[in-house]
């Protein structure tokens, strides 16, 4: 790497951390030149303005979809307020981002050493809008869908822009033949968006999930002051809905309670099965 270039890395280093020329230097040099990782290094080693602007937490921001004929993928970058969400700079920036993920099948580690149209890669460019906007700017996460696994729907909930917005919900069937399977796709994007399931069925929840709510659930009933022998049976009925609430195949139909989601599928296709999900909520466990 030129002097030059080490020179540049270290002036953004001392932009986002806020820390010394010479402890940035040490953290590049340490780091191999990684400014993520030399940020990282120098929080480790305590120094304290190493988290002026990565330490605050970013919970606004846009999520944004995007596909071709072959693929769909999501992804969420966030910032510290809806000002800067709003923010042209940041939205271009997104919205190149999203294309890029899109070509990446929804790879961001590759996603961040790919160079933008201003021949400078996503990393360096995050760098730079970090640097001029003033905020902590993350690339939170993505999703991606195989098309070739069955037909993806998606919704964007009160959107911003064409695929823009801040709650996307997409649904993948294992088919959609016709328009009434193609409509009931939409619309469990739809409640997907709208109920936020943790999974297709109860076998597909975590154990730790059930485990750790069971214990939540275990430890308000001591508290709440109920006989032991009857805090299992309590515990049992209480999980049992946890699930059911949860789960997207037995959630009650957001466009007629009295039918579950898998009720309504059934009326259409019983060989018609949702197959993956996902819902991105801006902030959301941030």
């Amino acid at each position: 790497m030129s002097n030059k270039n080490i020179l540049e890395n270290i002036k953004k280093l001392r932009e986002i951390t806020g820390v010394g020329f010479k402890d940035c230097k040490n953290a590049l040099e340490e780091s191999s030149g990684d400014i993520e990782k030399s940020v990282e290094f120098l929080r480790k080693k305590g120094i304290a303005k190493a988290t002026k602007k990565m330490s605050r937490t970013a919970s606004e921001g846009l999520v944004l979809v995007r596909e071709s004929s072959s693929a769909l993928t999501l992804i969420e970058i966030n910032s510290e307020t809806d000002f800067v969400a709003k923010n042209k700079n940041f939205i271009d920036f997104c919205k190149e981002l999203s294309e890029i993920n899109l070509k990446v099948n929804g790879d961001l580690n590759k996603l961040k050493k790919t160079q933008m149209k201003n021949n400078i890669d996503v990393d360096n460019n995050l760098i730079s809008l970090i640097s001029k906007i003033g905020e902590k700017i993350t690339i939170r996460r993505s999703y991606f869908f195989n098309k070739n696994k069955g037909k993806v729907f998606f919704y964007v909930h009160s959107a911003l822009d064409d695929g823009i917005g801040k709650i996307i919900a997409a649904i993948q069937l294992n088919q959609a033949e016709n328009s009434e399977e193609e409509n009931i796709g939409k619309k469990i994007a739809m409640h997907v968006a709208a109920s936020s399931p943790i999974a297709i069925t109860k076998e597909d929840i975590k154990q730790d999930v059930i485990n750790k709510e069971l214990d939540i659930i275990k430890a308000e009933l001591v508290n709440s002051g109920k006989n032991k022998e009857i805090i299992d049976k309590i515990s049992q009925g209480k999980i049992n809905k946890f699930i059911s609430e949860n789960t997207l195949m037995d959630q009650l139909w957001i466009m007629d309670p009295d039918k579950k989601v898998k009720e309504v599928l059934k009326s259409i296709n019983n060989n018609l099965k949702v197959v993956d999900f996902i819902r991105f909520k801006v902030g959301e466990g941030i």
